[in-house]
């Protein structure tokens, strides 16, 4: 079903869910001046606090807690689960299993790592798609929004392997479209995380940076698949982004952030979705940094049947979720 889709795309390509509204957690309705040399990373809105913005400007980060409520975190959970164990049709998404516990007979919920591209779920896409959490989006992209890149991510307790990790990593390295100060994650924690369930650690401020040089990582029994990673970070000072159920991060794509183990007998899920402005435009990676993980991901679309460029692999995978669509 999948190839099929994918070959529809293709051949058109040239051509070209609402949910409850939890009350935002703000602190304050400060006035904050207009965007000039003041704010490079966030525009003018009357969501975010002047103290948020400036909080983000400085880090690349900001937490909202209990932004998404409850109940829509336990129908994806639940839904996830049961794609899962077979018992509902994954559809167009891609399920990733962990390298080493694939060795040890592990299946269903303590199998899969990841599903992926869930834009198209009709459960996922309540959160993909939330008022609220796109309120927030806007903050940061302007009011023309594209889904681009969009996750279900389990963390199974780890198999004493490791694997659980994801090395430090620049989300950018993926995405094949620019202004990076235009495109914002957001990662809403399905259950409470912690340190010891391999919660996401951040550098603060590193999203000031440039693009760095990912590669896999030379770990003793490996990493999942894609889980590119940079070197010479490991001192750096870093901040555990510890998080209760409905929290969610929202960070720029060039801040250095990764993953730990999962050491406990129990789960860590979260929702996770790449926003950018629709007037954004695509890049050729070739001859850049970005061209390991593009020649990943075309291998990966070639051996099942379907030739595609980087940019229409994105074209694919994304979807208008507020506003107009412009660009990309």
């Amino acid at each position: 079903m999948a190839v099929d889709r994918l070959k529809t795309i293709q051949r058109h390509l040239q051509h070209r869910l609402e949910s409850p509204r939890p009350t935002p957690n703000l602190t304050s309705t400060a006035v904050f001046p207009s965007s000039n040399s003041e704010f490079r990373y966030s525009l003018d809105n009357k969501l975010l606090t002047y103290a948020q913005r400036r909080f983000y400007e400085e880090n690349g980060y900001i937490v909202i807690p209990g932004l998404i409520e409850d109940g829509l975190l336990d129908e994806c959970r639940d839904h996830f689960v049961d794609i899962c164990h077979g018992r509902v049709d994954k559809g167009n998404m891609v399920l990733m299993k962990d390298i080493s516990l694939a060795k040890t007979g592990a299946t269903g919920e303590y199998l899969y790592y990841k599903a992926q591209d869930i834009l198209w779920d009709e459960i996922f896409a309540k959160y993909i798609t939330h008022p609220l959490l796109l309120d927030y989006v806007e903050c940061f992209t302007g009011p023309n929004i594209k889904a681009m890149h969009t996750m279900l991510i389990n963390k199974p307790p780890d198999s004493g392997k490791a694997t659980s990790v994801h090395p430090a990593h620049q989300d950018l390295h993926y995405f094949p479209f620019r202004p990076a100060d235009r495109i914002v994650a957001a990662w809403t924690a399905m259950e409470r995380v912690t340190t010891r369930n391999g919660c996401l650690y951040v550098l603060p401020g590193t999203h000031k940076g440039k693009l760095l040089q990912h590669d896999y990582p030379d770990l003793e029994n490996g990493v999942n698949r894609a889980f590119h990673g940079i070197k010479g970070y490991d001192n750096h000072p870093k901040i555990f982004v510890e998080m209760e159920k409905g929290d969610t991060v929202f960070f720029h794509p060039l801040l250095i952030h990764g993953s730990g183990i999962n050491v406990t007998q129990g789960f860590r899920k979260a929702i996770s979705c790449h926003y950018a402005a629709s007037d954004c435009d695509y890049i050729d990676v070739r001859g850049t940094t970005q061209e390991n993980i593009a020649q990943e991901v075309l291998e990966i679309t070639k051996r099942r049947g379907v030739e595609l460029t980087y940019q229409d692999v994105w074209k694919y995978r994304s979807r208008l979720v507020r506003g107009q669509e412009i660009s990309l």
